[in-house]
């Protein structure tokens, strides 16, 4: 059973856990969830395709991420979390941009804070294993590419993330 730590409003910890995907979070409680965008020199960044067995967003595009679980640093989940989803290790890599928002639905009761951070890297489309139960294809596109799949509505948290891709 995998914990993710609860953090209060201000993303201090709680010293508190919850079980992965118990949604069931008071008001002002939140978990922590990374992104890794992997931007290339070219200006080429690595998105992902979930797959269709997904029950929310399937089949939509977004860059590797996934929840930070407990004792785990935002860092260290952001270098677990896109070396199991697309093969490529970041951890000695220094980020160009980190980015953090917070996310409200209390309806839901998931209260989240994302970080997301820019990883600029050298790498080739031989280098990218995919994480099979995660991933049902990648590419490398541009950012304008990006944009047209956000602007279909099927790239997630576009407009919240937006902000990395343009720096």
């Amino acid at each position: 059973m995998e914990y993710w730590d609860i953090y209060d409003s201000e993303k201090r910890p709680t010293g508190r856990t919850m079980k992965k995907n118990d949604w069931n979070m008071k008001d002002g409680e939140y978990h922590l969830t990374v992104q890794g965008v992997l931007r290339r020199p070219d200006g080429k960044y690595l998105i992902t395709q979930r797959v269709a067995t997904k029950a929310w967003a399937p089949l939509w595009w977004e860059v590797s991420g996934g929840g930070a679980r407990a004792g785990e640093t935002s860092r260290q989940a952001v270098d677990r979390e896109v070396r199991e989803e697309t093969g490529i290790d970041v951890s000695g890599i220094k980020e160009d941009f980190i980015y953090t928002y917070r996310r409200d639905n209390p309806e839901e009761k998931d209260n989240y804070f994302v970080d997301t951070y820019l990883f600029t890297l050298d790498f080739d489309e031989r280098d990218v294993k995919v994480q099979e139960e995660e991933v049902a294809a990648f590419k490398l596109a541009s950012l304008e590419e990006i944009k047209e799949l956000a602007a279909k509505g099927i790239f997630m948290h576009y407009d919240s993330i937006k902000t990395v891709f343009e720096h």
